[in-house]
């Protein structure tokens, strides 16, 4: 399994940003996908998850700024993100879970619930 994000980049406060994650070596179209983002030093932080079905679940820290999608034709997720805050500056992570289920919704939010990663891509929000 191979996730490639990409998108990161320098933005402002306000602006808006959207990364996307190519994903290969699974069936996509019965994988949860889920968003990540680690600053250096602290442990990795749940942003957005999108299941098969579509359903979606966010962390409190973005609802209402983040959207998270999915194109299972072409096998990617996206992760649309407005109203960034200096906050928001991370590495952001696409992950993916096990294509033989979904993942409960108490584990949403565990790095541990996801078995495969991609590199990560650097977001940089100034002030």
């Amino acid at each position: 399994v191979q996730l490639q994000a990409s998108g990161g980049g320098l933005v402002q406060a306000g602006d808006s940003l959207t990364l996307s994650c190519a994903a290969s070596g699974l069936t996509f179209s019965r994988s949860d996908m889920g968003w990540f983002r680690q600053i250096a030093g602290k442990e990795r932080e749940f942003v957005a998850h999108i299941r098969w079905s579509r359903h979606t679940y966010y962390a409190d820290s973005v609802k209402g700024r983040f959207t998270i999608s999915r194109d299972n034709a072409k096998n990617t997720v996206s992760l649309q993100m407005n109203s960034l805050k200096p906050e928001d500056t991370a590495v952001y992570y696409c992950a993916a879970g096990n294509e033989n289920g979904q993942i409960i919704v108490s584990a949403i939010g565990r790095a541990g619930s996801y078995p495969y990663w991609g590199q990560g891509t650097l977001v940089t929000v100034s002030s």
